[in-house]
């Protein structure tokens, strides 16, 4: 293969290098000429690969998962679990404590009315 068509490749197999040429940053000689003095796997590439954090792609969300702490969640579930239990212990006397308070209602005898 001749270096265009090699330039071609690495153009493809790094597609943040499109979004600097679409974005005027550099032109494509410019980036054609990088390439031909260091090659492609020269550190002056990470200037243009460096990730950014304006989109999520799969590489982004596979890192964010390694980086989740199991035991940080489960430990705010528990945490929450507890205060929604304690929230439900509370409510449910506070409504057992108001039945109680109620007199509860007698039956009327048949043959009085309004209270004769």
């Amino acid at each position: 293969m001749d270096k265009k068509e090699d330039f071609k490749n690495f153009v493809k197999s790094n597609p943040k290098l499109v979004s600097y040429i679409k974005n005027n940053d550099n032109s494509v000689q410019k980036l054609y000429e990088v390439y031909d003095l260091y090659g492609e796997d020269d550190k002056v590439w990470d200037e243009y690969l460096k990730e950014d954090n304006r989109g999520l792609n799969l590489n982004n969300i596979t890192d964010i998962v390694k980086n989740i702490d199991m035991n940080s969640i489960k430990g705010h579930i528990d945490t929450a679990q507890k205060a929604l239990s304690i929230v439900q212990e509370l409510t449910g006397k506070v409504g057992d404590g108001v039945k109680a308070i109620k007199k509860p209602l007698a039956p009327k005898p048949i043959d009085k009315f309004f209270e004769d």
